[in-house]
């Protein structure tokens, strides 16, 4: 029998000749140590394999074997609170199996094959099962219930299950008789292909805001639960913060945090921090609806790209369960230049910058992943996609970042000047947009009040106001400014600092509800409104500036408790009892 043998290494990317036994997207296992690859190219020649491990040390005449499936995740409970790799191992256990350093080609099972799970089945013998039905329920954490869900590609009558009990998840928990006569044996975990998207009754209408609780992103620059966001920034621009604060308060159910690429030292303080963070709205630790994978960028540049499916395939499992889903990629830069690298690799012909000329595709398949949908189940999911950038010198008009703007609809671009000056979150309003607006207005109408985004409106205004006048002072000073415009300065500083600067390590500014943000904007538009009709009159905007009103409403933000929303009242009646008196004065 004839075996097929390694022709050619370079680097991630290895050649067999003369074959016809593997196929694309097919999974492989590659020389002596069984090195994990994956079919990227078959011609007349040569198979072309890349591999999600290191090459070092492996050699031509090495064998390849094909397994005769895709690169696959592993479904069920004990996804949760874990950290895998790019290529879904469980670097908890490789760590306590090896230690510190893995060696090439270590196989794990990604979920414990030994503990066993409290199962209640939800169907019974002679019922009609269809793809995406739940046949069973495990709690998987103190916050997260696992429902066990008929692959897609099953479909028929139950011919046995097991009672209430423990079980491992190798153990059958029920059997599907199909019209074709098979018999389908479930268990508590399935498998699925990473690069093909999990199936869905229907896409729904972007309608339902993801509420993260930091007032920039929510009033100005709002995302749809089931949307997908970029967050481009240069180094040092607080990305990784921006992710962690989202993770942390954001109303999604479960988390997915893809490190790709990223520092070694900078995924040990995530993998860190997320250990110890606690869920605010659970009082339970925040790993209970968390599950990391870290790919480092000392890791094999293959595997970023499977990082990012794996992901993605986890978080689609979970969205079918009904679950609101928020996957974190920080960052789809080093995603991208894996894929520069094996183009190169391949010799490819490069487009702009050197990134292949498929660039565009690969970014819009990873963003249309994001979605809200009604599941097989007829229940409701979303996945919702935070993409970091990092483009190199926080050059936005890099392929990486353009080619995203075209697939997102919210653009929060970071600033390397904010972030120095200690404004968080160092979003620039200036070169920032949402386009989730008009799909999330009736919600905002509804459920908050209509004049939030009247509000919103009156103070993006004020602050493109703002802008222009600054670089009109910083030619010729603020005292040539008529009072009016002088107002539009000072109303602009409190936007800046008193709104959309937050506090991450304040207690209660460090989350602040919608109804908070709204009374804060209310404020805000008040003092303006109050001190425009002081200056129509004709009187100084310099006696409004020196009662200290501006300098007060600014730090309205810590004083006044997120449930403490009576107290704003308060500030509406200080500011009529400072500018009354000044209108009066003139008669």
């Amino acid at each position: 029998m004839k075996t097929n043998t390694i022709y050619s290494i370079n680097g991630p990317v290895v050649k067999v000749k003369d074959t016809k036994d593997f196929s694309m997207l097919e999974m492989a296992y590659v020389g002596s140590s069984h090195l994990i690859g994956e079919v990227i190219e078959v011609n007349e020649h040569f198979t072309t394999i890349q591999v999600y491990e290191s090459t070092t040390g492996l050699s031509v005449g090495e064998d390849v074997i094909p397994t005769g499936e895709a690169v696959s995740v592993v479904l069920g409970p004990g996804l949760i609170r874990n950290i895998f790799d790019g290529i879904e191992r469980p670097l908890k256990t490789l760590y306590d199996r090896y230690g510190a350093f893995i060696p090439n080609g270590s196989q794990q099972a990604p979920l414990d094959n030994t503990r066993r799970w409290v199962v209640t089945p939800t169907v019974k013998v002679g019922e009609s099962v269809t793809p995406g039905m739940i046949y069973a329920t495990t709690p998987e954490t103190s916050l997260i219930e696992h429902r066990l869900l008929i692959p897609p590609m099953v479909e028929g009558v139950v011919k046995s299950v097991v009672p209430q009990g423990e079980y491992t998840i190798e153990e059958e928990i029920i059997t599907v008789l199909d019209s074709r006569g098979g018999l389908h044996s479930l268990s508590l975990t399935q498998k699925w292909p990473i690069k093909t998207p999990r199936p869905v009754a229907k896409r729904l209408p972007l309608s339902i805001p993801l509420i993260s609780g930091q007032r920039v992103i929510d009033t100005l620059f709002p995302i749809a639960k089931g949307g997908a966001a970029a967050v481009p920034g240069g180094f040092g621009a607080g990305k990784t913060m921006m992710q962690h604060q989202f993770a942390k308060w954001c109303d999604a159910d479960i988390i997915v945090y893809v490190g790709c690429g990223e520092r070694g030292n900078e995924m040990t303080q995530i993998l860190e921090e997320f250990g110890e963070l606690i869920d605010p709205k659970s009082n339970r630790p925040l790993m209970d609806r968390t599950i990391l994978i870290a790919n480092t960028s000392n890791m094999p540049v293959a595997a970023r790209e499977a990082s990012i499916y794996t992901g993605l395939a986890i978080a689609e499992y979970y969205r079918d369960m009904g679950y609101h889903v928020a996957v974190m990629a920080d960052s789809t830069s080093r995603w991208a230049e894996a894929l520069r690298e094996i183009s190169g690799r391949l010799e490819e012909m490069p487009a702009e910058e050197g990134f292949p000329a498929y660039l565009p595709s690969r970014i819009s398949q990873f963003y249309e992943r994001a979605g809200y949908v009604e599941t097989l189940n007829h229940s409701n999911g979303s996945i919702s996609i935070i993409g970091a950038v990092s483009p190199q010198g926080a050059d936005f008009s890099e392929p990486v970042t353009q080619n995203t703007k075209r697939f997102v609809r919210a653009f929060w671009a970071l600033d390397k000047q904010l972030a120095y000056e200690r404004h968080y979150a160092a979003i620039n309003w200036n070169l920032s947009y949402s386009e989730y607006i008009p799909d999330l207005t009736k919600w905002f109408n509804t459920h908050i009040d209509p004049r939030f985004l009247r509000n919103r409106q009156d103070i993006v205004g004020l602050l493109a106001q703002e802008t222009k006048l600054m670089e009109i002072v910083k030619l010729i000073g603020s005292d040539v400014l008529p009072d009016e415009e002088k107002l539009v300065i000072e109303i602009g500083k409190v936007i800046r600092v008193g709104f959309l600067q937050q506090n991450a390590f304040h207690k209660e500014d460090t989350y602040v509800p919608l109804t908070k943000q709204l009374k804060m904007m209310d404020v805000i538009i008040y003092l303006y409104h109050r001190s425009k009709e002081v200056i129509n009159k004709g009187i100084a905007f310099s006696l409004i500036t020196k009662t200290g009103i501006f300098e007060h409403i600014i730090k309205m933000k810590y004083d006044v408790t997120n449930n403490e929303l009576e107290k704003f009242d308060d500030y509406r009646n200080e500011i009529d009892s400072l500018i009354d008196p000044l209108i009066n004065s003139i008669h």
